[in-house]
């Protein structure tokens, strides 16, 4: 950053609780936000945030990035459809814990936790399968959830997904599209803050035990230390053959924080190794 830059973020931090958010992440939403207030300075734009509540609340709402999209990288759900997820399901027949446990941890307007479930109603071959699976979805925006529930998506929302999954999942309704409710029956939906030491885990999962934890499109957002946090969370609540997803963009961060990639290129991880060695031990 610039040293501009870093005096803006300083006087940010002055006015909000933005501390756990990347720099660079900080300074582009506070140079959006100025512009949208027409604020020619970062001194003019703090005094706007000192006495105009509002705008505080306009600030930290565009900190929380809520875009996502079905399918999103299609090499990562590639590898889930064609290699992780069968052998799970495999796994699962040959256990006498015959349920598959998703966390979703960031799953803005569900398009994430839907776009897992079709695999796996796909994969499993529906309610003749002897296998079950929970979907638990979590945002901290109750805004977000709100809409993740109704499960309604704009024709430009749906562009990822084909014609035959369209038809089966999908009813519509003009350029709407809407969720049918045997692709919702099996996701919980509830408000998690990742950052909080409150939790672990959200309390609908109980335990955690996940086989898969989805991290995708968040950590970027995310200080080193903030970053590691949210990481030994999900690590933490991984089943001992479990794994965590990431974006394609964050795999760095991954390998930093010790966890090895199942396929190359896939943002697809095993937990981290000391942890793995600590299971292996007992």
């Amino acid at each position: 950053m610039t040293p501009m830059d870093k005096h803006a973020v300083e006087l940010l931090g002055q006015a909000l609780d933005v501390a756990a958010f990347a720099d660079s992440f900080l300074d582009k939403s506070l140079r959006k936000r100025m512009e949208e207030t027409r604020r020619g300075s970062v001194e003019e734009y703090c005094a706007l945030l000192a006495r105009d509540a509002r705008e505080g609340e306009e600030f930290l709402a565009a900190l929380h990035i809520n875009y996502s999209e079905f399918f999103r990288n299609s090499l990562t759900f590639a590898t889930l459809e064609h290699i992780v997820l069968p052998a799970l399901i495999q796994r699962k027949r040959n256990a006498k814990h015959k349920e598959i446990r998703i966390w979703s941890t960031a799953c803005a307007a569900g398009q994430e936790a839907y776009s897992l479930a079709i695999l796996l109603e796909e994969l499993l071959g529906g309610a003749k399968t002897d296998i079950n699976y929970r979907i638990f979805a979590t945002d901290r925006s109750e805004t977000q959830l709100d809409a993740a529930r109704r499960g309604q998506y704009a024709a430009t929302a749906v562009g990822n997904l084909n014609l035959r999954r369209l038809r089966q999942w999908f009813t519509t309704h003009g350029e709407t599209y809407t969720v049918k409710p045997e692709l919702r029956k099996n996701i919980d939906f509830s408000v998690f803050d990742l950052l909080s030491g409150q939790l672990s885990s959200p309390r609908a999962s109980i335990f955690g035990d996940f086989d898969l934890v989805f991290c995708a499109n968040l950590l970027f957002y995310y200080k080193p230390p903030y970053q590691k946090t949210i990481l030994d969370k999900a690590d933490n609540t991984l089943a001992r053959d479990g794994v965590l997803v990431v974006g394609e963009t964050e795999r760095s961060i991954l390998i930093n924080h010790g966890n090895l990639e199942v396929y190359p290129q896939s943002a697809i991880y095993n937990r981290k190794q000391n942890e793995r060695a600590s299971d292996d031990e007992n």
